[in-house]
Order: structure tokens, then sequence, then C-alpha cells
């Protein structure tokens, strides 16, 4: 089987999987622009689903979509199990999702980001058969320091003392749910501070492991689909990170039974969510927020947008931005 870093021989520089594959994200922000704060976010992930799509087809890998739109979106395409690529190159699992934060672009709100995340084939959890997931994210400090299983309060101390820095400093980031109201009582009841998101835990979760971000913990329930592509980037950034697959009833329960996940509590550790350090993940920012900037126009012809890709192998966060001649895109 061909490598998912095969591309890093210095003999083929220009077939860098990574630099690809941000096309295919830059596309998919870009056709989401229209839509966003007009209150459609059917319309605008579908916009950013076909664009996507268009632009896979033409990379050179023969990729198999691990998580998809898959059944929570009713979506005809990019679904779990499709194959994308030309087929030729390294075989690949792929995390696609064209727009993480449908309700954040509809509503013109930041933090939407086009994502994608790419692991050797057999790398990925397959985790669609179950929606959410209980996850706990940190930078490099909290390896072997945290534990999804302690109280939220004793991680935030043991978290603290591992960064050097008091509690009250420390900043945890949690989507604002109703299921999250006592999880947020009790991380400010230990002396921390919260972010509150109202979507994308993606963007939540790095940030919270990334070099001098502004959160130093990610912690929730959030899908299961964005805790596996979450996972490909926290393997660039050296971070931490366990998921706990949390069904919402016993039917979707039994469906994860049958599938062959493990629930009632057991955690999966960063290696059971994504095996290996051969990732690749992608973001391009739809609108503005603390990891990427938005989609923006620059006078009448040009398209400006950028990306960051972040690569397990070699541990390292780039960051791309780019001039698209508008002419081609409208």
């Amino acid at each position: 089987m061909v490598s998912l870093t095969a591309d890093m021989s210095p003999l083929h520089p220009d077939r860098n999987l990574a630099l690809e594959l941000v096309r295919a994200t830059e596309a998919a922000a870009i056709r989401s622009v229209p839509f966003i704060g007009r209150g459609k976010k059917e319309l605008a992930d579908g916009a950013a689903v076909d664009a996507m799509r268009a632009f896979l087809t033409t990379v050179n890998f023969d990729g198999v979509i691990v998580i998809g739109e898959g059944e929570k979106d009713n979506a005809p395409m990019l679904f779990n199990g499709e194959h994308v690529g030309t087929g030729r190159g390294p075989q690949c699992d792929i995390a696609v999702d064209p727009i993480d934060g449908t309700t954040l672009t509809a509503e013109g709100r930041n933090n939407a980001l086009s994502v994608l995340a790419v692991a050797d084939r057999g790398a990925m959890l397959d985790a669609s058969t179950v929606f959410y997931m209980d996850k706990i994210v940190t930078g490099p400090a909290g390896v072997g320091v945290v534990d999804i299983r302690l109280p939220v309060g004793e991680n935030i101390r043991r978290l603290a003392k591992a960064l050097d820095k008091p509690v009250d400093e420390l900043v945890v980031s949690v989507l604002n749910r109703p299921r999250h109201a006592q999880l947020i009582d009790d991380i400010r009841a230990s002396g921390a501070g919260t972010r509150l998101m109202s979507d994308g835990d993606v963007a939540g979760g790095i940030n919270a492991a990334r070099y001098n971000a502004r959160t130093d913990m990610c912690i929730g329930i959030g899908g299961s689909p964005e805790g596996v592509a979450t996972t490909c980037a926290i393997k660039a950034l050296g971070g931490h990170i366990q998921g706990r697959l949390w069904a919402r009833d016993d039917e979707e329960k039994q469906k994860g039974i049958d599938a062959g996940l493990r629930l009632d509590d057991y955690v999966y550790e960063a290696d059971e969510l994504v095996k290996g350090s051969n990732t690749i993940f992608v973001a391009t920012g739809v609108t503005n927020g603390e990891l990427v900037s938005g989609v923006r126009r620059s006078g009448p012809d040009y398209i400006i947008t950028e990306s960051v890709v972040l690569r397990g192998a070699s541990g390292t966060l780039r960051r791309i931005t780019s001039e698209h001649l508008a002419s081609k895109w409208l």
C-alpha cells in the first residue's frame, strides 16, 4: 500500500497531497459565501458539498469517506463509504465537513470552517452510527495529566499546575447547550473561566491545543465525526484528546454496538480514534475566527481565503493565504 506520506519524497515536491486538499476546502468555503447571514444553512451546506466533491475528484489519491455528510444530513454526496479521488496514489481514509458550523454560516457568526482530514486506509474510527461524543482536548501540557474520567475541576487543577499558571487564568471552551449546564457550573466553581461556543467544536478543540492560544481546554459533548477529524489535527499539535461515544437513546446505542463500537463510558484514546501519525488536517475559514480568517473580497477582482494545514508526520501547522480571481468563481 502506498503511504500517505509518500508525497513527502524530495523527488516529488509537486505531489503534496496536503496542498491538493486545500483546494477542496477553499472551494467549499468560497461557494458558501453567498449564504452567509441569509438564514439558509441547508443551501450553504449544499453549495459547499458540491464544490468540495468536485475538487476531490481531481486529487491523486484513492480515498474512502469514513466520516461524511451521512445519515444525519441526508446527503446524496460525500456520504460514508463513497470513493473520491482519481484512484491513483495513497489509499486513505477521509473525514469531510464541508461546513463545520452551518448555523454559524447561516447566522453570519464567527468560527465557521470548511474541513478535511485524511489518514492511512483503516486508520480512522468509523463512529458514524453514534452521532455524538463526549471529548476533552488540551495542548501538549495535558498529555498524561488530564483524563476525561476525572471530575472537570480536578482536570482543571492538574492542567493549571502543568501550565504553571493560576486556575483563575485558565479558560475552558464548551458548547453552549442545555446538556452542559452542570458542566459549565462545575468549571466556574473550580475558578476557571468559560468560553461558550454556539457551534464549531472543531475550531474549539484545535484552539485549545494550539501554542499560545487563548483557551486551555475544550470539553463536552459535540459531534463524533468532528471528534475524529479533530484528532487528525491534534496529532500534529502534540496535544491530548480523549472521547466517549454518547448515544442519544437505546436505539442509537444498539446501532453503535452492532457496528462494533464501544459505549458504556468506554474511553477512546487518540490512537483509537485515529491510528498512527500519518494524518493531514486542512481547514479554510468560511467566517472569521480565532483559527483562521473567513473568505473576503479584495476589490472587485480578488477573493482572499486563509487556510491551515496540519501534518501529523512532521508536526507542523502551516498557514496558507490564497488570492483567487473573482472572475473564475462568479
